[in-house]
C-alpha cells in the first residue's frame, strides 16, 4: 500500500511541476501580419499602401510584380463610382493596365474575402475583375465602406457568391483618394453602366514603388 501512494504521489508532483512551468511561461505574441507597403505617386499626390501577403498572397504577389516591373508607372485613375445613397462620399476610384497588351500579365485566382478576411471598408484596395479568375492589372481603392462588394455565400448568383478581392488598405493619402473622387466626370465617356463614370482627364499615376517599412518597436522584454 505504501509503494502504491508512493507511485501515486510521484505522478501527481509530476503533474504539477508540468502544470507549474507551462504556467509560467510568458505568453506568445501574436505573429505580425505579413505587410507590404508601396507608395503610389499622382499628379494629385501620394497614397500610401499596406499589402496584406500574410492573407492574401496570390492577389499581393500579383501586384507587386507589376509594380517591381514598372508596369504600373504612366497608367491613369481613369474611373470614379460615386454611389448616391448612404454617408458621402460613397465609392470609389479605379486604376490600371485596361488591358494594355503592352503591360497586363495572365490572369490570377481570385482570393474571396470570405477566406482572407480583408473586407470592403474605407480605404481597401480590391482588384477590378470580370468573372472571378478574371482579375489582372486593374483596381480600386474604396472610399466608403462597400459590404456588397464582399464575398456573399449566401447570395442567389455566382458573381455575389465569389465578390471581390481585396488585398491591403490606404495607410497614408486618403485626401488624395477623395481628390481624386472629386475631379470631374465625362458626360459621354464609356459605355453601359460605365457612362458617366469615366473621368473627363484621367488622373496619372506617376511610380508606384515599395516602401520600406519600420521594424517594429521593442517589447519590454527585448530591453
Amino acid at each position: 500500500m505504501t509503494a502504491r501512494f508512493a507511485r501515486l504521489a510521484a505522478a501527481l508532483w509530476l503533474f504539477l511541476s508540468a502544470a507549474l512551468a507551462h504556467a509560467e511561461e510568458p505568453p506568445q505574441p501574436a505573429p505580425a501580419p505579413e505587410l507590404v507597403r508601396v507608395a503610389m505617386t499622382t499628379q494629385l499626390g501620394t497614397i500610401t499602401l499596406d499589402l496584406d501577403a500574410g492573407r492574401a498572397p496570390v492577389t499581393t504577389a500579383n501586384f507587386l510584380r507589376y509594380v517591381d516591373e514598372k508596369r504600373f508607372d504612366g497608367i491613369v485613375f481613369y474611373r470614379v463610382m460615386r454611389l448616391e445613397w448612404g454617408e458621402q462620399p460613397n465609392g470609389l476610384i479605379q486604376a490600371g493596365v485596361q488591358g494594355n497588351p503592352q503591360r497586363v500579365l495572365p490572369p490570377i485566382a481570385h482570393e474571396p474575402t470570405s477566406e482572407t478576411g480583408i473586407l470592403h471598408k474605407a480605404g481597401a484596395i480590391s482588384m477590378a475583375r470580370f468573372a472571378p479568375g478574371t482579375a489582372t492589372g486593374d483596381f480600386s481603392i474604396l472610399v466608403s465602406d462597400i459590404p456588397g462588394l464582399d464575398a456573399n455565400p449566401d447570395a442567389p448568383d455566382p458573381d455575389s457568391v465569389a465578390g471581390f478581392a481585396a488585398f491591403g488598405h490606404v495607410v497614408e493619402g486618403m485626401e488624395v483618394v477623395r481628390n481624386i473622387y472629386d475631379v470631374p466626370l465625362s458626360p459621354t465617356k464609356g459605355e453601359g453602366f460605365l457612362k458617366g463614370q469615366m473621368i473627363e482627364n484621367p488622373v496619372k499615376i506617376l511610380t508606384v514603388r515599395r516602401v520600406k517599412l519600420a521594424p517594429p518597436a521593442p517589447t519590454e522584454s527585448e530591453d
